[in-house]
């Protein structure tokens, strides 16, 4: 995977936390698209992403992306980033998982205006399975989102 690993604050950017299958089929689809991407894993010798997130905060225009809600710190980064300003913030989560979220990031007191930023599960829904499949999904919401859109058809009915 060719995903730089430092950050720039400069312009939008899409934050990948936990590197795996879907992180790397993200990265070459992003960048194909032209999206300036970066990965963070525990691993990373600048640090751990949690780390790297509050040493760097997301800005309005980035889009952050947890590929692994198992990982290490992912419940605080999750809200961390939640509490901050990433415009876009989403995780890999079956539906069930995410409704089970959801529910408790309520009953934490998550205010609304953040939760409405938080896609899970991340991605369109266009019934991929493989990991190939998934981040094709993925990318094209924070495409959509980067322009305004929702990342539906094209012909309205």
């Amino acid at each position: 995977m060719s995903a730089d690993t430092s950050r720039d604050t400069s312009s939008g950017q899409i934050i990948i936390i936990t590197r795996n299958a879907i992180a790397e089929a993200m990265v070459t689809i992003a960048e194909v698209v032209g999206c300036m991407v970066v990965v963070l894993d525990a691993d990373d010798p600048h640090g751990s992403p949690l780390d790297q997130i509050r040493a760097t905060p997301p800005t309005p225009f980035d889009a952050v992306i947890l590929t692994d809600h198992d990982a290490p710190d992912t419940d605080t980064v999750l809200r961390e980033t939640l509490a901050g300003a990433a415009g876009y913030v989403a995780m890999m989560a079956s539906r069930s998982r995410s409704q089970n979220l959801l529910a408790t990031l309520r009953d934490e007191g998550i205010a609304d205006e953040a939760l409405e930023r938080l896609r899970v599960p991340a991605g369109l829904d266009t019934g991929g399975q493989s990991p190939g499949e998934i981040a094709l999904s993925v990318v094209a919401q924070v495409v959509a989102w980067s322009h305004g859109r929702t990342g539906g058809p094209m012909r309205r009915s």
